[in-house]
């Protein structure tokens, strides 16, 4: 398992996959899901895989399991800027599938049933946010990432999405509440 994998591991743990196949792999057409599957199986051939993604994303732009397809393939070959770009996709699919507002900063937590984590759609988008909130700071951008965290936490103050995780990762980085 390389770092990227390792590192998606303990920040996420198995849940994507399983929103994928619970939620979010229904009504993809067989065509769009052949390419996922070449995507998968052509995957140390980079330039393969990514063009089965981008006939994917051509057959079904706006599911979900292309974009997280997309988005994990970018993470993996540590494409982050581009991970985020589709992770900043998802969280709008993500709003817009539980009728938040676009803004995540506008999210609170009465928008949606974010304490049940059984409700697969507030679930998908709490972990959106946290891969947008890890991305950030794995850009650099640690002011942004941890009002990310914030949010995640405020949505979710039982933590179900192991949000306090990123929380220590910036706590790590040198930065405190203060600066």
């Amino acid at each position: 398992m390389g770092p990227a994998a390792r590192d998606e591991q303990e920040m996420f743990g198995t849940e994507p996959a399983m929103l994928v196949d619970a939620l979010l792999g229904g009504g993809l057409s067989e065509a769009a899901q052949r390419h996922l599957d070449q995507a998968a199986n052509l995957y140390h051939h980079a330039e393969m895989a990514e063009q089965h993604l981008t006939e994917a994303r051509a057959l079904a732009p706006d599911h979900a399991a292309v974009m997280i397809g997309l988005y994990r393939f970018f993470f993996y070959k540590g494409r982050l800027q581009e991970a985020l770009e589709v992770a900043c996709t998802c969280l709008t699919k993500a709003a817009r599938d539980n009728k938040l507002a676009l803004d995540w900063h506008c999210v609170r937590p009465d928008d949606a049933n974010f304490s049940d984590f059984g409700a697969a759609l507030p679930r998908f988008y709490l972990f959106t946010l946290k891969a947008y909130a890890y991305l950030q700071m794995r850009l650099g951008d640690l002011d942004e990432g941890y009002a990310a965290i914030e949010k995640l936490l405020e949505l979710d103050p039982t933590d179900k999405v192991n949000a306090k995780l990123l929380l220590g990762v910036w706590q790590r980085s040198g930065k405190s509440d203060e600066d």
